[in-house]
């Protein structure tokens, strides 16, 4: 299924797939003077580009290669001829998808392999100029596009919130503090952030100096704990109260215990 907003703009597709009564996940992309950013996942692809033969979609741009952001590229090409473009380190794993675990396969599904060209480093329309900004952490690949003069900031998934939870093994918490702190140093005024998820932050800049803060705050609580002689099973239970819910439901692929173990790593000076 999927549900469209317009905010100063920009168009909002926020695509899930259902199932008994609920909704397993939602997930955005944005459309915006033909310009998209990501495709979605291909549990929704068919819907999604049947949305979109009614737009003025020229070209797409993965933020990152994971199933959820290019889950229609094969889609669009086949039947709009778009050009899709990517990171360059996410080119051949776009082309080649490599296997997800089963939570993923369900919630997402497979994306089929597609054709993607590198990103340059600035994309401009007939009305705005995004420049295309490296924003590693959640995974090495990843970039987000900012168009400063109306202060729109479209993260992907470099920001999930002001207080993270739960980490992926593959992401880089001390890479994913300095992407948030690139952004800023970008001086972008009244920055709103277009997240992955289903918020559009409009107070972008104090949401991402309240996820660093987050971030150091809790790192060094952990490096604390641990110096005191805490193992990271007993911190989670500390600082957060016990495991996610989430740990069980990825087979521990996203889990409390791996953001902790992520802090204790990461440099928070």
């Amino acid at each position: 299924m999927i549900e469209t907003s317009c905010f100063d703009g920009v168009t909002q597709i926020k695509m899930s797939r259902g199932g008994k009564g609920r909704i397993h996940y939602w997930v955005s992309a944005y459309l915006v003077d033909g310009v998209l950013i990501d495709t979605g996942c291909s549990h929704c692809a068919k819907e999604f580009v049947d949305y979109l033969e009614g737009t003025d979609v020229r070209v797409a741009v993965n933020t990152h290669y994971h199933e959820d952001h290019v889950g229609a590229n094969k889609l669009l090409q086949e039947r709009l001829g778009i050009e899709i473009l990517a990171h360059p380190q996410a080119i051949p794993l776009i082309k080649r998808p490599p296997a997800l675990p089963s939570y993923r396969e369900i919630t997402w599904g497979n994306p089929e392999p597609s054709e993607v060209n590198p990103v340059p480093r600035r994309i401009e329309t007939s009305r705005f100029c995004f420049d295309v900004i490296e924003t590693p952490g959640h995974c090495e690949d990843h970039i987000s596009l900012v168009e400063s003069s109306r202060g729109w900031c479209f993260t992907g998934d470099l920001y999930f919130g002001e207080k993270l939870k739960t980490a992926g093994r593959e992401t880089d918490i001390t890479a994913m503090m300095h992407s948030m702190k690139k952004i800023l140093e970008l001086g972008t005024e009244n920055l709103m952030l277009f997240t992955a998820l289903r918020t559009v932050e409009k107070r972008g800049q104090k949401a991402l100096r309240a996820a660093i803060n987050y971030f150091e705050t809790l790192g060094m609580k952990a490096k604390d704990l641990q110096e005191r002689g805490l193992d990271v099973s007993a911190i989670v239970d500390e600082l957060m109260g016990g495991e996610s819910m989430f740990c069980r439901q990825t087979a521990g692929h996203f889990s409390s215990a791996n953001l902790v173990r992520l802090l204790l790593d990461a440099d928070l000076s």
